[in-house]
This record gives structure tokens, sequence and C-alpha cells, in this order.
């Protein structure tokens, strides 16, 4: 693609922008894969939309989640066991503090990372929590259903969430950990259908009882969620396993069983049925609706026939009887309950940017997230694609009205862009807190690298491709003292390279021209070369192609520093052949820190601050603006003493 091709066929930015980053819960800080597989690209993110759009019309929200069984678990058991005083509202407190500590170090620049339970960002989410659950009751999206829940007979409590533990039914999961209702690779599920159910409070079998919750019937929307996922599948930021991923939530009914048992199935009285045959050891039986599938299945079990259930959407349960939790309003006769963690985290982003606004000074909200001028992009891991996918989805289109369309009009909260990331890995295994592999924290990694050059890292692993692995050297037992340590490759572009090329200009504008820029227009080769890495980056972020952004950095950089040094070996001691060359590589630099800010913000800043500019040096509406134009004749610039980084190595890697 030519030049006029590529200024012709830029990407189309929307007015405003809503960043979202997945929330941790509220029972722990923050491990690296929260900070490597998410938060870190969510940020990169909104660094470029703030240049490419202005900071006044991005918004950056994520928070502390801080209800849900896992936090209440944590707590109860360190309180037993003497680790914790205090309240769960002081627990969570404590944790979202250093969540939040930690996210500056990392430079990670929420405009406001909220908690659900706390301050006035949970006032507001209070408030949109009861909105959200009448609109959805007042449209007719809303039904009473009486689910089987888990109770502990010899604790005398109904169990939630992470209270269960057993195995996932989904034919052909992976998970170690199947929870109440959803296993840990963020599989749906009904709790009948969970496989060996032990209570995490006593270890005993839990028995069943039924319990009347609100639900909105996801499964009744299968069709308007093919149509989105059609619309989605078409869209640049989305990626084929995302696509796929939902896909398969969006499958018919359907019980897996052995293919000998046909027979002996066909014998009992169950709904109507069609077979799939894929030439595997189990046929799928696939029915026409949800609960025909539950009826079959019911019929199965008391026939003592063995199947398992495969991926299809359930009804989206909204409210719980977990005390800890934001209050529901009553609703058809039922009171006293509480949100599920999972859908008022949904809705959580849209009370953030509440709050966020009113800090701001004022603002309506629906001018960020229902507006045709506006785009809500929200980077989540691998495992919550059903949430952000189907689930979320269809929670929008019920608060539409009582017949939601698709495109939702102008007004109705839209169908947002989902970036989601494949899971970072610890060595070659996946990391959980809850797991027997404890992934190290986010805070401790600091004590061995940089936050740029962690940050620098992480986005280039390509984890909207695959799952990788994160290889730490000083975690990695079996390293060799003469082995070079992964982590550090991306940043040894800045800490080396890049700074190499920014002493070159500045100390040679020092020795021969008085510190000042030389009185000398920008080429047109350099002002080409700079404009086709701007648009070809600029291309790369408007998809969240980070790991190409950071391989397309690595070459105009590198390029940067080998013309500058060639060119100056051919103009030898003679000023007026150094001139062109400084007057070209002080653009491209210029050029090279804007788009190297998204990754490292700090050094970024660093630089930028010597080149003494007026205005904002990161604006891309004077990127492709010729340096010398910027400034006035005999610009001065910041003068640099010797052995500067801009670009810091962290204190464990100097020898």
């Amino acid at each position: 693609m030519t030049l006029a091709e590529k200024r012709a066929k830029r990407p189309s930015f929307p007015k405003r922008v809503v960043v979202t980053g997945g929330m941790p819960y509220g029972n722990k800080n923050l491990h690296f894969g929260h900070i490597g597989g998410c938060l870190v690209h969510a940020d990169a993110m909104t660094r470029f939309l703030r240049d490419r759009l202005g900071a006044e019309n991005v918004l950056f929200v994520s928070g502390t989640d801080c209800y849900g069984s896992p936090i209440t678990e944590t707590y109860r058991q360190k309180a037993a066991n003497g680790e914790f005083s205090g309240s769960i509202e002081d627990f969570v407190r404590q944790n979202h503090e250093s969540q939040k500590a930690t996210l500056d170090a990392y430079g990670v620049s929420p405009d406001l990372f909220g908690a659900s339970a706390l301050g006035r960002a949970a006032e507001i989410h209070r408030e949109l929590s009861e909105w959200v659950l009448r609109t959805l009751h007042e449209n007719g999206h809303l039904k009473k259903l009486s689910s089987a829940q888990f109770y502990d007979p010899e604790r005398g409590v109904f169990l939630n969430g992470r209270q269960v533990l057993g195995r996932c039914p989904v034919a052909g999961c992976q998970s170690e950990k199947g929870y109440a209702d959803e296993c840990d690779l963020g599989h749906q599920y009904l709790p009948s259908d969970l496989i060996e159910p032990k209570s995490a409070l006593t270890g005993v079998t839990p028995e069943l009882r039924e319990v009347p919750n609100l639900y909105i019937r996801t499964d009744e929307m299968r069709a308007l969620l093919k149509e989105w996922l059609d619309e989605f599948a078409a869209r640049e930021r989305a990626r084929p396993f995302v696509v796929s991923s939902v896909a398969e939530f969006l499958e018919p009914p359907v019980v897996y069983c052995k293919r000998e048992l046909l027979d002996e199935i066909a014998a009992l009285p169950l709904p109507a049925y069609t077979v799939r045959d894929d030439g595997k050891t189990s046929v799928a039986l696939v029915f026409g609706t949800l609960d025909e599938r539950e009826a079959a299945c019911a019929a199965l079990s008391a026939a003592g026939i063995r199947f398992r259930t495969g991926k299809t959407l359930v009804p989206f349960r909204l409210t719980g009887n977990a005390e800890w939790g934001v209050p529901a309003p009553e609703i058809d006769g039922l009171g006293g309950l509480t949100f599920w963690v999972w859908p008022e985290s949904l809705w959580a982003p849209i009370s953030f940017t509440k709050a966020a606004l009113e800090a701001r000074g004022g603002g309506d909200w629906r001018d960020w997230w229902c507006s045709r001028d506006a785009k809500v992009i929200q980077f989540i891991g691998q495992d919550n694609v059903y949430f952000y996918g189907p689930a979320q989805t269809s929670l929008f289109l019920g608060l539409q009205g009582k017949d939601p369309v698709l495109p939702p009009p102008d007004g109705a909260l839209p169908m947002a862009d989902m970036v989601a990331n494949n899971h970072i890995l610890f060595f070659n295994k996946k990391a959980s807190s809850s797991g027997k592999l404890k992934p190290p924290m986010a805070a401790e990694m600091l004590r061995y690298y940089t936050p740029e050059q962690l940050r620098a890292h992480f986005l280039g692993l390509g984890l909207s491709i695959r799952s990788v692995g994160f290889q730490p050297k000083p975690f990695n037992p079996d390293a060799k003292e003469s082995d070079q340590d992964p982590v550090l490759k991306e940043g040894s572009l800045f800490t080396n390279v890049l700074n190499r090329a920014a002493r070159s200009c500045f100390y040679t504008a020092q020795k021969y021209f008085e510190g000042k820029l030389p009185p000398m227009p920008v080429s047109a080769e350099a002002l080409e070369e700079a404009e086709e890495a701007a648009l070809d980056y600029e291309r790369l972020m408007f998809r969240c192609e980070f790991h190409q952004m950071m391989n397309l950095l690595d070459a105009f950089i590198r390029d940067l520093n080998k013309t500058f040094s060639a060119r100056m070996r051919e103009a030898g001691d003679d000023p007026d052949a150094i001139a062109p060359a400084l007057a070209d590589a002080f653009h491209i630099l210029r050029v090279a820190a804007v788009l190297s800010r998204p990754a490292v913000p700090f050094g970024a800043a660093a630089l930028a601050g010597y080149f003494a500019l007026e205005g904002d040096f990161f604006s891309w509406e004077r990127l492709f603006t010729p340096l010398h134009e910027l400034v006035k004749p005999g610009h001065v610039f910041k003068f640099l003493e010797p052995r500067v980084d801009f670009f810091a190595k962290h204190e464990s890697q100097l020898g």
C-alpha cells in the first residue's frame, strides 16, 4: 500500500471513547496476570486514544469487584485464622487501596479506579443496579425461576459460587475446578449438572434445595444474539477465538451420550430431539429448547443413563441470597435478595463512568455509552468471554424495551467492542491464585524489573493470538546464569536502542549547535518515513494488535539509530553535513517518543521534556508537522547531562 493509499484509508475514530479494564476481585492484591493479561493493554489503548482524540474525549474506568463468593470466603478464612481483624468492608478497602497502589506503580492510568462497595462509586452503583432490574422487569425480560441451590446441611447455610467445588459437566472442558454454576474457564451450567460437588466449608456433599430468584432468559434471545455475533465478527477488533468461543454458547441445547445407548434412550419418554453424529465416541441429542433438554436430563438420570451436556445458553441469574452484595429491590414478591456479583459487575463500568464524570465536573453518561458518536472498548481475559458476550449483550438488549432490535437505536446501550486476551501462562501452565501454581504478585515483579520493561514485554507477547508463557528468569529454578532473560527482550529496545539514539541526538546538538535545533528543514524522505510509520501504527492500535505495534516500533527505532549513525559517519566533523542529518533525526525521534508512550509512558515523558516544546508534545494534531515548523528559530533543547537514561534498567540488572 502506498503512502497516499494509507492516508486515504485511515481508520475512523469516534468523538468519545470509554475504555474499561477487567475488574479484579477485592480479596487480594493484583498478580502479574491482572496487569500483564489485561490492564496494561487497556492502558496502552487509553494512552493512545488520549493523544489521538484528546484526553477530554477519553474515559478509562475500572475498579475493584467488591462482592462475590471468592471475597466472602477469603475473608471468612482469614478472619477465622486470625489473619485479619475488621469488617468485610475493611478487608475489601485494604485490598482496593493495595490494587490502586500497584496500578500506579505500573503506570496504569484509569480516570477512575472505583470500588463497587466503597465511596461515591458504590452509591451510584446501587442506584444504577436498582434501575437496571426495574427496567428489565418493566420491559418484560425478567423471569422468576426456582432453581436448585446448594445447601450445606452440616453448617445450615446456602452455598454461593466458590463455596462449592466439583467438576465441570460441559463436555470436553479441561477445567480443574467447577463451582456452583460456572467453572474456572467460564462455562455456565445448571447447579444440578455439577459433577461430585463438595462444600468448601465442611467438605460434605451439599443438598440441592429449590430457591426462587430473578433471571433474564438469555436462551430466549438466541436469534438476536446470533445476529449480534455476525455483526461483531465483522469488526476489525474482533478476535477469531472470541467469535468461535461465543458461537459455542449459541449452539442449541444438546446432551451427549454413548452411541450404543441410542436404542435404550429411544424407548424413554423424552421430548422431541434429533441425533447429530460427528463420528466421535458419543453422539448428540439436539433439543429445541433448554426446558426440553432439562426434562430429558431428568428422564435420563432416572433411567440411570450417563450423559454430558453441551455448551448452550442458560437463564442468566441476576439475584441471590448472599448477605454481602448490592441490595436488590423487591420485584414479583421476591424481597431481601442481593444481586449476583457477575451481572452487577457488567454494568459497574457504567456506574464508574457516572462517578468519573461527576468528579470531572459533570456530564451525561449516555453521551459516552449510548451515543452514535461514542464507542465502548472493553478489555477482558479469555475466561470472561461468556459474561461480556452473550450475558452482557442480553442485558443491554433487555434494557432497550419490550422488543429489542439490532443495531440498537440511538440512545440505547451499544454492543461494545470486546477485546479479549488469551491466557497469560506462568511458564507453561495456567496460573491461578486459587490453583496449585501460585502466580507472583504484580508488586513482587517490580523487585526484578522496571514497570516499563514489564509493560513492553506484556504488550509484545501476542496474547491476541494464543496463550503465551510469562517466563521471568528470577523465578525459573532451571535458569543458568548465562541464560538471557526473555522478559527483557522488548524492553531492551528502549533501554538500549532508543536511549542511544536520543542521547546521540541531544549530545550532537550540544557539541555542534550550542544545544539548538539546526536551522534546517526536515527532508521529504524523513517526513514520509515518520508519517508512514505513524499511519501503520495508528491502524494497528485501532485494531488492538499490540504485539504488531511493538514490532513496528522495533523496526522504526532501530532504523532511526542505524540511519543516524551512518549519516554521522559520512558527515565526519563537518557541521554543515551534520545539520541535515540531525534535523531529520530529531523529527523522527519526536515521532518515536509519541508512538512509544502507550508502551513506556514514564520514559517517553522524560524524553519529551528535553525537547522543550510548547503545547502538548504527544498530541496527534501536530504529529505530522515537521519539527522545525513547531519551534521558533534558534530553539534550544533542555541541556542533557552525561550518561542520562530516559529508559532506565532495573537496579538489579546493573552490574
